[in-house]
């Protein structure tokens, strides 16, 4: 009985340790990759701005084919909303937030259970393509769980825009 005890004190005494140093970790997070693309804005920025288009060329519709879609709002441009649900990849909705044609789209994700996290995809030309840049920022605020899960957030969602980024590159340079 003092043996279980004792490893229940120090279980007890590892969970605060690391919620107190989750406490100390910084709140922001940040996930970003680029790929430069050999063809022009105009032809790339159509599959960004559409939302029905991000099925075409994201990992996340190709990892669950049985995802569920809803749109909302415009189709495209500022207020083009949809959600998704999916057994493997979670429950979310994104909006585009801000549109600059052929140069920028920024977005607000929402995963169910976790805050808002705000992003952006830019177009800046590169020699005879363009340089498409995916990026995703957030605040993990006081929680120190969330604060944890943000030490890994390029190494969980990067590899995802780096696919993404080759899928839309594969589509706009083939047709």
């Amino acid at each position: 009985m003092k043996i279980a005890l004792n490893i229940l004190k120090y279980l007890i005494g590892l969970v605060v340790l690391l919620l107190l140093v989750g406490f100390l970790l910084p709140s922001g997070y940040s996930a970003q990759r680029s790929a430069v693309i050999n063809a022009p804005a105009e032809k790339i920025f159509p599959l960004l701005n559409n939302t029905k288009a991000w099925k075409r060329w994201t990992v996340w519709n190709q990892r669950d084919p049985a995802m569920g879609l809803t749109y909302s709002g415009p189709e495209s441009g500022a207020g083009a909303k949809w959600a998704w649900t999916s057994k493997s990849e979670g429950n979310g909705a994104m909006e585009f937030i801000t549109v600059e044609p052929n140069k920028r789209i920024a977005y607000a994700m929402q995963m169910e259970g976790m805050s808002p996290a705000p992003g952006d995809i830019t177009l800046v030309p590169s020699g005879n393509g363009t340089k498409v840049t995916w990026s995703m920022t957030g605040d993990a605020g006081m929680n120190p769980l969330f604060r944890w899960f943000g030490l890994f957030m390029d190494k969980l969602v990067g590899p995802d825009f780096e696919a993404g980024l080759n899928n839309l590159k594969k589509i706009t340079e083939t047709n």
